[in-house]
């Protein structure tokens, strides 16, 4: 299982312009209301989204807005057999104080 990342990490790598899968677990009204550039899935939604975020080798990043909710999506994902998914620790609320 791969490791999570830090908000302070997936600053850099976005700054970088690094090549990954960037998804906000969060429901769209959240999603709405702020967003850091990630593609919307609400949590609920990935069981019939698996198709879109394959190749399953690909990288993938999930956040939400506090970790719990990216945690259960890497968790999901890994189990649907997505080899390399990190989940951001402290969601979006984490990210946006470093600004």
């Amino acid at each position: 299982m791969c490791e999570d990342i830090s908000p302070e990490e997936l600053k850099k790598r976005l700054s970088n312009g690094d090549q990954f899968l960037f998804i906000d677990v969060r429901e769209e009204w959240e999603f709405e209301e702020k967003n850091i550039g990630a593609k919307c899935f609400p949590l609920h939604s990935l069981p019939t989204r698996l198709e879109e975020l394959k190749p399953l080798s690909q990288e993938i990043i999930v956040h939400c807005k506090s970790g719990s909710r990216g945690n259960q999506a890497k968790k999901f994902l890994i189990s649907n057999g997505f080899e390399q998914v990190r989940n951001m620790t402290g969601g979006i609320e984490a990210y946006l104080k470093l600004n």
